[in-house]
């Protein structure tokens, strides 16, 4: 479902952020991106849902070439991918509610679909009854959680986390990847980016490990191989 093919990033400052990086994800797949900071991992995820482009080589999601679509087939795209910032990138000043609906929103989803739906996925990431809150009166971990729904909201076929859980205690960390297990578990590719060492050994997925830019393993039952 998703293959990268030579791919490299290179930024005007020269610095080299990935150098030839070759992967496969198959669909239903759970993969850790792992390795140092610095070692490309938030570059990676970023090229992957084409918030950026490669300096090289290219990046295929089922079958197509992401870097040649045209609007309307990139808007598609997007409708089928899910993604989780580090920073949330949440409507502090709005209720839990507004922001999972506005992923529906931006989708043109009818009124009666996002009243049913949104409550749904709020009782999946532990939030039922929280709807009305406004979403800077919650916790960090309270926050990702909204932040996990709004990405898995309209039921993307890939999601796509960096460092989903970079700001959170341990305890929170882990209840945070029960829901990502169950997400996965339901048939929606994760692909995430990670420093976490428990959680990789933990939860003993696929891991790939980047090493200033470069892709240096590819554990398919791995824990943190670095």
């Amino acid at each position: 479902m998703i293959q990268t093919v030579n791919v490299s990033k290179i930024y005007k400052t020269g610095m080299i952020a990935l150098d030839d990086i070759n992967i496969q994800v198959q669909a239903g797949e759970f993969v850790f991106l792992t390795g140092a900071s610095g070692a490309g991992k938030s570059t990676l995820i970023r090229l992957l849902f084409r918030e950026e482009l490669p300096s090289a080589g290219k990046i295929f999601i089922a079958g197509r070439n992401i870097d040649r679509l045209s609007s309307k087939q990139r808007l598609i795209l997007r409708r089928n991918i899910g993604i989780i910032f580090q920073d949330f990138r949440l409507l502090e000043k709005s209720s839990v509610f507004n922001n999972v609906a506005f992923a529906m929103k931006a989708l043109e989803k009818p009124w009666v679909e996002i009243k049913r739906r949104v409550p749904e996925v709020l009782e999946k990431m532990g939030l039922s009854g929280r709807e009305k809150e406004l979403v800077q009166h919650l916790s960090g971990g309270e926050q990702q959680r909204v932040a996990v729904a709004r990405a898995v909201v309209n039921k993307p076929h890939i999601v796509f986390a960096d460092e989903p859980t970079g700001d959170l205690d341990p305890q929170t960390s882990w209840g945070l990847m029960q829901v990502f297990k169950q997400i996965n578990l339901e048939g929606t590719t994760v692909v995430m980016a990670t420093h976490d060492k428990e959680i990789v050994n933990l939860m003993q997925n696929r891991v790939l490990v980047l090493d200033k830019g470069r892709l240096i393993k590819d554990e398919a039952k791995g824990g943190w191989a670095l």
